[in-house]
């Protein structure tokens, strides 16, 4: 490439709190290690969205961010017209359910998103925390998912909308209105709707699991969303690369020291996490 590939990291002052701008960090060196020239590009929340960036990534937040984020991207078509060039676009938690069409609270009052996905997300009951292992669900990725969730709401997914992966650790998109069976005294207390009646009934048009496997994250055209930390593209190359492919086309094969063993070892603890819910 004669220009560098521009990576944008939207709003990190509200869509930063779990160290997810760490994902364009990895896009961009495992460019650079290829010998394709790349930048990251911070895109402040005041600021307009660029749409002639080549891949945009954004991360989680709390709700006051959430709430910031939307009311940005209502605003500003940058990111819709980039979504529509197919521009790869990876959102985390917070960003999962910003670009959705909305997501409510625990006294069922909902703020719009961006409608950039057809996903909706409602309260779980309380917060999803711990390791979170997936198969992925769409072509062109065949290895194990990998990251950690920290997330209260329950996310839907529309008629047209894929999963990125079916869960075998953790709780993924979760259910409305029933909380996480985690019971471990840390994700029971943290955000517990304790006597809030909460909605269980998933909207007309909307899938929670698919075939009755519960599943994680949503995939749209060139959006990859996902509730994972870590930052995921640190512990999922693969997934890094399938993001990357989709801005410059077929990539040379890449080994990196030690990335393997980060893998194992968050295979193992999610593996161990799993045994511990099972015996409670």
């Amino acid at each position: 490439m004669s220009e560098a590939l521009r990576i944008g990291v939207l709003m990190p002052e509200v869509l930063g709190t779990y160290g997810d701008s760490g994902n364009a960090v990895v896009l961009a060196q495992r460019a650079n290690w290829r010998g394709i020239p790349a930048e990251v590009v911070h895109v402040g929340v005041s600021e307009a969205i660029p749409s002639e960036l080549d891949i945009y990534t954004l991360g989680g937040g709390e709700d006051i961010a959430q709430t910031i984020a939307s009311r940005h991207l209502a605003d500003d078509n940058g990111l819709k017209r980039a979504i529509e060039a197919g521009k790869p676009v990876l959102a985390v938690c917070a960003a999962l359910q910003v670009l959705g069409n909305w997501y409510s609270d625990a006294k069922g009052n909902r703020t719009a998103g961006a409608g950039l996905l057809d996903v909706v997300t409602m309260p779980q009951g309380a917060r999803a925390i711990g390791e979170l292992a997936t198969s992925p669900a769409i072509s062109g990725l065949d290895q194990e998912l990998l990251g950690f969730e920290n997330h209260g709401g329950a996310t839907m997914l529309g008629p047209d909308v894929s999963p990125l992966g079916y869960v075998h650790a953790g709780i993924g998109n979760g259910l409305p209105g029933i909380a996480p069976r985690i019971d471990d005294g840390i994700s029971s207390d943290a955000g517990a709707q304790a006597g809030a009646q909460l909605d269980t009934a998933i909207p007309d048009g909307y899938r929670a699991h698919i075939d009755g496997r519960a599943v994680e994250g949503a995939v749209s055209g060139s959006v990859v969303a996902t509730y994972m930390h870590g930052p995921v593209l640190a512990r999922n190359p693969q997934l890094a690369d399938y993001l990357l492919a989709g801005a410059v086309g077929a990539l040379a094969p890449l080994q990196v020291e030690g990335v393997e063993r980060l893998r194992q070892e968050r295979i193992a603890a999610g593996k161990a996490q799993q045994q511990e819910r099972a015996s409670r």
